[in-house]
């Protein structure tokens, strides 16, 4: 009896089968510089549930291009994921000192 083997190439793209329609970034934001980036996603336009929501596609859209993505575009992407951590941060420690 033969095994299978499991489909490895399947398990690295799983973020290729995520679909999601809850939030709408413009077209071409994630194209330009990161403090750009980083007060569009922060925005309630583009998402409703907040920074932590604007956060989390632009890591999912990090995730998505993986290898795909040129050097200087990851830079600025991580950059502007910086600016918005650094945000949140910030804001967690005013809403606690209240």
């Amino acid at each position: 009896m033969a095994t299978r083997k499991p489909n490895h190439k399947s398990a690295k793209r799983w973020v290729a089968t995520v679909t999601t329609d809850s939030t709408h970034p413009r077209k071409g934001l994630f194209t330009k510089d990161a403090a750009t980036i980083a007060r569009s996603l922060a925005s309630k336009r583009v998402s409703p549930k907040g920074p932590q929501s604007g956060l989390r596609m632009l890591n999912y859209f990090i995730n998505r291009g993986g290898k795909g993505l040129s050097a200087s575009r990851r830079r600025v992407l991580e950059r502007a994921k910086s600016i918005m951590m650094r945000r949140l941060r910030s804001n967690r420690s005013r809403s606690r000192s209240r």
